[in-house]
């Protein structure tokens, strides 16, 4: 089974169990994982519901792109339908009303976000490496990643449209995460919970294996950050990291600048959506629109197939500059079709409050 959900005393448990594709997530997984989560949600025995990725990788390396690659052309308009599963999905785990605890450990990118990241108790270790790489392979952070990354300014900016994967500091410096616990405790931790009688429970054992994260990398570059993210093109950012000239802004340029140039304008402009958004819904629904849009686009399935297709690291983009992505085919992409929408149901209870022990 691909994703395996028990029962541990009051402890209900959802596992990615996809260790060989780093848990990516397909379509069977995300109704497995929605139906689960609403069965805990549910069950007054439940007190909290952890979520763990099989094997020694990492959590979840995101949606399992190489099924879409792999579609016949005419069937390639199914691929919406995970879509909007995964991003109901998002939206539910996102107002999940009891602890809500998800480890973090290794990989943990696109989809595998959208699984943890907005949940209330992100628990990360010294293995984390956390990302939005989607700009690398055509396409932008979807699974609510504009409403988080959005909220997380200026690195969030930069994690969006250069690619960039963080360790466990600089991962709760932006918001993804909220917690540091060393990957040896991970099972102590599992253990402990197994135990708990009442949610309160649950944060009692996290403070327990808590550690402290010390300062993120990213943290000693927010100012640059902030000055370089903070012009309204795209182009203008790149041109902005290259004046600074230092080692960290050079490569801050050359990383956002071999990136797909549709993918990169088309991620600018849902942050900026993104910033005026009333609620993750609203992100969700953009998000999902403009992913639609994608399926017809040239750069997903190139980027797809130099990333983990044929795997040569070199897409030829179309068009391959920024300058010859227009506005209007970029508010094209924002547009969507006429593909239906998600339909997002919180609970109806209140959310416990993130916790940030």
């Amino acid at each position: 089974m691909d994703l395996i959900a028990s029962r541990e005393g009051r402890l209900g448990r959802i596992l990615l169990n996809r260790p060989q594709a780093l848990n990516t997530l397909t379509l069977p997984m995300v109704r497995e994982f929605r139906r689960a989560l609403d069965d805990f949600g549910a069950d007054p025995g439940v007190s909290a519901v952890l979520v763990t990725g099989a094997g020694e990788r990492g959590l979840c390396a995101g949606g399992d792109v190489r099924i879409l690659y792999e579609l016949e052309p005419s069937q390639k308009r199914l691929f919406a339908d995970f879509w909007r599963e995964e991003y109901e999905l998002n939206a539910r785990i996102a107002s999940f009303p009891k602890p809500y605890v998800a480890i973090m450990d290794g990989v943990v990118m696109g989809g595998g976000v959208g699984i943890s990241a907005h949940g209330n108790r992100r628990v990360v270790t010294e293995r984390s490496r956390v990302a939005m790489p989607e700009v690398g392979i055509g396409f932008f952070p979807d699974v609510g990643a504009t409403w988080l990354l959005s909220r997380a300014r200026e690195i969030g900016a930069y994690l969006a449209l250069s690619a960039t994967s963080v360790a466990a500091a600089d991962a709760i410096e932006a918001g993804l995460a909220d917690v540091l616990i060393h990957a040896e405790d991970i099972s102590p931790l599992i253990d402990t919970l197994a135990t708990i009688g009442a949610a309160e429970d649950v944060d009692v054992a996290l403070r327990r294996f808590t550690r402290h994260p010390g300062s993120g990398r990213l943290s000693l570059h927010r100012r640059l950050l902030a000055e370089t993210t903070a012009h309204d093109q795209v182009d203008d950012i790149i041109a902005a990291f290259q004046r600074e000239g230092s080692e960290f802004s050079l490569r801050a340029a050359q990383d956002i600048g071999a990136k797909s140039p549709t993918a990169l304008k088309v991620t600018h402009a849902l942050l900026l959506r993104a910033i005026a958004a009333p609620d993750l819904e609203t992100c969700l629904t953009n998000e999902f629109k403009a992913a639609c849009r994608m399926l017809s686009t040239h750069d997903l399935y190139e980027g797809i197939r130099a990333a983990i297709i044929d795997k040569d690291r070199r897409p030829r983009w179309s068009p391959d500059r920024l300058d010859a992505v227009s506005d209007e085919a970029v508010e094209d992409i924002l547009a969507g079709d006429d593909t239906p929408l998600p339909a997002f149901k919180s609970w109806d209870s209140t959310p416990y409050s993130a916790w940030r022990g």
